[in-house]
């Protein structure tokens, strides 16, 4: 393996088209675009031709055949089969989240990645963001943090990737939309059971596709939670609320569908010191991520306010740099899948907290995958 990586992917969608392929254009020292997999052949072919991509497939199986050092899974529904497959064909692996649809499925990407000693990464582009690096820095320097509280006002994405030039797939055949909606829900339905219809959107379309990263976002900075002591679902929102010592982190997700303004805040409060990192859209090319401190002096009305702009490095580049780094040099990365089963592990916990209206505690635990026989 040279130092350029010879990459495939699968999975030509939204993800691919805005968040990957053309910053993977724009590091050519690093990677070399090799293979393209997608069910619909006009989206593959599209994408071929705009990146200079000479082999695509409709089967992730004949791409794993290719001569690659790594495979990244950008599809919607579980990753599991096809990180698992590639593992087993000795590639690293960059997977987008969530990594999979249930703890028993990470487990077993876990070891088979660690069997085949190759490099498995979850995308999760907010730790790699600059400002978010400095706000971890700094909540680890602030004593008594009462209060961390994570908003999420989901909203419409059409306006913020219209100004891409996006190829659109033609609809597949119904069977092959049948037999994907198919395992998706057999998937869901082993890992939370058969469960009313609003956890069971909830759990795939909520939790695992939109919170899960900032589950992740959280950890990084609090580390596990001891307890997740309330969690609520609705037609359109979620709430719930960790303890990390004495510290409660009260986590809101609503959709907002109606304005075109995405918002995604962390605050954290201390009787001195509070401090809040806002995140533009991810579709938004290097838009900064904004940093304010605030802060004032004991029994005086004296208070102050900064706002920071820390860089304007994109995180998916940074996410990509630091893949290359970890494949390379055999380092484990900072989003590693045995980190980020944390997040799915945290998931499945929100439905049982919710269904069963009681606390749990260590919420976000999991052990290794043991094979039987």
């Amino acid at each position: 393996m040279g130092t350029r990586l010879r990459i495939g992917i699968v999975g030509c969608g939204l993800v691919a088209q805005v968040m990957h392929l053309h910053y993977l254009r724009e590091l050519p020292e690093l990677y070399e675009i090799v293979a393209l997999c997608d069910a619909s052949p006009d989206l593959r072919d599209a994408c071929a031709h705009d990146y200079n991509v000479h082999y695509t497939s409709g089967d992730w199986r004949d791409l794993l055949s290719k001569s690659l050092d790594a495979v990244f899974i950008l599809t919607s529904g579980s990753h599991a089969p096809i990180a698992i497959a590639a593992a087993q064909a000795g590639l690293h692996i960059l997977v987008e989240k969530p990594m999979c649809f249930s703890v028993h499925e990470g487990q077993a990407m876990i070891a088979a990645a660690e069997r085949a000693q190759v490099t498995l990464m979850v995308a999760y582009n907010k730790r790699y963001d600059p400002a978010y690096r400095r706000f971890a820095e700094e909540v680890r320097d602030i004593p008594d943090i009462r209060l961390a509280r994570v908003t999420t006002l989901e909203a419409p994405f059409v306006p913020y990737v219209a100004h891409y030039r996006l190829h659109r797939p033609t609809p597949l055949p119904h069977t092959v939309q049948a037999a994907f909606a198919a395992d998706t829900a057999a998937r869901i339905a082993s890992t939370i059971g058969e469960v009313d219809p609003l956890s069971a959107r909830a759990y795939h379309l909520v939790l695992l596709d939109s919170l899960v990263p900032e589950f992740n976002a959280v950890r990084g900075v609090l580390g596990e939670p001891d307890q997740l002591a309330f969690a609520d679902l609705t037609e359109h929102g979620v709430t719930a609320v960790l303890r990390f010592g004495a510290t409660q982190c009260v986590l809101n997700w609503v959709d907002l569908p109606g304005i075109a303004r995405y918002a995604m805040e962390f605050a954290f409060y201390a009787p001195q010191s509070r401090l809040t990192l806002a995140f533009p859209s991810p579709f938004l090319r290097s838009a900064p991520t904004l940093l304010t401190r605030e802060g004032g002096e004991p029994d005086t009305p004296r208070s102050w306010q900064t706002e920071e702009i820390t860089a304007y490095d994109e995180s998916f580049r940074e996410e990509l740099i630091h893949f290359h780094a970890c494949v390379t040099s055999g380092s484990a990365p900072i989003t590693s899948a045995a980190d980020a089963l944390h997040d799915i592990a945290l998931c499945q916990s929100v439905i049982d907290v919710h269904r069963r209206r009681a606390p749990r505690d260590r919420p976000s635990a999991w052990t290794p995958y043991v094979t039987q026989g």
